[in-house]
């Protein structure tokens, strides 16, 4: 019998019908990704909710067991030993200093206008709702926190490049490369229709279009700043439409990147494979 806490949770349907859960929990410990079988999707326990798990069978590496083997406990406190285990949104304080100093590298006003409206009004949604259900930043206001990274890792790359780069471009496509996330999931992290209908990529890249295109910034510079989020995945197999074809598209794909492998690789578990990485994770010390 352990108590751990709840940091992600993706609900699905086994081949005979039968509901289940994968979840990722936590103590000071370890981490462990467990598939609860006979869980309904309305069934507790939630991300951010303590469990106690009696039993745990592990089988060709991975671990499971079933919904009368668990208990759902409350939501910690900021005292309780767990509570930190679960990333919280960065606080407003930090996202306002990232974004006055990216402002500052800004030489074109209309785009630095759009910048600055949609810094302020991005923050509250991206807050709540997570950028995966378990690959990175699965939990409420990953959104926001690998948003910020990204523009936190750009607040101190641009100055030392050694080439031109418009700094606006890449600003708004981080600002807005994940915004069809808020319309794939939920705030609980499940998917939505809008997923599989259109997906984040296309949700984001018609939403910057139309701001850019409504405030009459030039129509060679909305395809531009577009284009940096049609290929922020990279590569069409990583299901980008287009491939990286500017410096600006480049270094934004690269930035999602590094936050999303990095955050994997924090999320997982000791000598853990983590299959989107391809590798076992190996942590100091454990």
């Amino acid at each position: 019998m352990r108590e751990y806490l709840v940091i992600s949770r993706t609900n699905g349907t086994t081949r005979t019908g039968s509901p289940y859960a994968l979840l990722k929990v936590a103590d000071t410990d370890e981490t462990l990704n467990i598939a609860v079988w006979d869980l309904a999707p309305a069934a507790q326990p939630e991300v951010g909710q303590l469990v106690t798990i009696y039993m745990i069978s592990e089988k060709g590496g991975k671990k499971s067991c079933n919904a009368q083997d668990l208990q759902a406990g409350g939501f910690p406190d900021a005292g309780h030993p767990l509570y930190h285990l679960l990333p919280r949104p960065v606080e407003r304080k930090a996202w306002d200093d990232t974004m006055a100093t990216l402002l500052s590298y800004c030489t074109d006003s209309t785009l630095a206008g759009i910048i600055r409206q949609f810094a302020d009004k991005l923050y509250t949604p991206y807050s709540r709702y997570p950028a995966a259900t378990s690959m990175h930043h699965a939990f409420p206001g990953g959104l926001l926190n690998h948003t910020h990274q990204m523009l936190h890792m750009l607040e101190g790359l641009y100055p030392c490049l050694p080439y031109p780069v418009k700094v606006e471009r890449c600003i708004l496509a981080i600002l807005f490369h994940d915004y069809g996330k808020v319309y794939e999931y939920n705030v609980q992290g499940e998917t939505q229709p809008d997923m599989y209908l259109l997906g984040h990529i296309y949700i984001s890249a018609h939403k910057l279009h139309n701001v850019l295109e409504q405030r009459g910034v030039d129509p060679e510079e909305v395809k531009r700043t577009v284009h940096c989020v049609l290929a922020h995945h990279g590569t069409r197999e990583f299901g980008s439409p287009v491939v990286p074809c500017l410096p600006e598209a480049a270094l934004v794909s690269y930035l999602d990147n590094i936050s999303a492998k990095t955050d994997a690789m924090e999320g997982a578990g000791n000598m853990e494979m983590v299959p989107a990485l391809g590798t076992h994770i190996v942590k100091e010390n454990a």
